[in-house]
């Protein structure tokens, strides 16, 4: 199996658990008023989540750097400090290493515009449910997310190891992305949870920034970003400059033509801050 394919190989089990959401909702929608599935944000999530599968196939850019970063990666694995053999203990290192460089993938995606101008798109919905997971953008070879697995090639784990974790990490976040499950117990001390990913989707003022988790909440009680749901402050979805807008080429290029417009003209020094620095504002929550 390609690895590369393996959330497009688990999409039927994503599509019975939104059906299941969707049919739960008509009966309980009441309840959770951002949660509710409205077509034209339905139609987006899928659009972008087609593009972002398919943007590789059809964009000779993206092919381009698919093939760079696979090379890449083969290259940087020639240069290994270790020859790793994958076994319990080391698929149980290799884990925990790729949910810490996912944590910090995702704390720069809130702080480094060039990143951001990629990840608002997950953000940029006001409402919150499973199909929410599959609002990504096709920016993401040219972000340059794939850098922060280089670490894990060096030490010596094979590249096809190290991004079947990935893909297999992003699929357990796709079960975060609900408002109909409430909070999980002992297992918030450790696991990113619902509850906990709520809060990273919120653009209320406490929960901005918060709760970079990928598989495990440590990172973030380890770091100081960790904030707990207080169920007596609601949180809002969506980003703190809302962009009106169900386009999915709208919601996938609008942060890159305002950071590009922002950075014509100025001197290097500035358009660097401009596109490599935090991005204007709270970015969401």
């Amino acid at each position: 199996m390609d690895v590369q394919l393996l959330l497009l190989y688990l999409s039927p089990l994503f599509l019975v658990f939104i059906g299941w959401e969707m049919l739960y909702l008509r009966k309980h929608g009441a309840a959770y008023p951002t949660a509710g599935y409205q077509w034209k944000d339905l139609f987006a999530n899928a659009t972008l989540a087609l593009m972002h599968q398919g943007g590789d196939a059809l964009a000779a850019i993206a092919i381009a750097i698919a093939i760079a970063i696979a090379y890449l990666y083969d290259t940087l694995w020639g240069w290994r400090l270790f020859d790793i053999e994958l076994n319990l203990w080391s698929l149980l290192l290799l884990f925990l290493l790729q949910d810490l460089c996912y944590w910090l993938f995702h704390f720069a995606s809130h702080h480094v515009r060039w990143l951001w101008a990629y990840h608002v798109v997950h953000h940029s919905s006001e409402r919150l449910n499973l199909s929410t997971a599959f609002r990504q953008s096709l920016m993401y070879p040219v972000s340059g997310m794939w850098m922060f697995w280089i670490p894990m090639i060096l030490i010596g784990f094979p590249p096809e190891a190290v991004v079947a974790t990935v893909l297999l990490s992003l699929g357990f976040q796709f079960f975060v992305h609900t408002q109909v499950v409430g909070k999980l117990g002992k297992l918030e001390w450790i696991f990113n949870t619902p509850s906990h990913h709520r809060v990273h989707h919120a653009s209320n003022a406490r929960y901005i920034d918060r709760n970079f988790a990928g598989v495990l909440i440590i990172w973030d009680r380890l770091f100081g970003t960790f904030v707990e749901e207080d169920l007596g402050e609601p949180c809002r979805f969506g980003i703190t400059k809302p962009i009106h807008s169900f386009n999915p080429f709208t919601l996938t290029f609008h942060e890159w033509r305002d950071m590009l417009q922002e950075a014509r003209g100025l001197p290097w020094r500035q358009k660097l801050a401009v596109l490599f620095g935090k991005p204007a504002g709270p970015t969401s929550g």
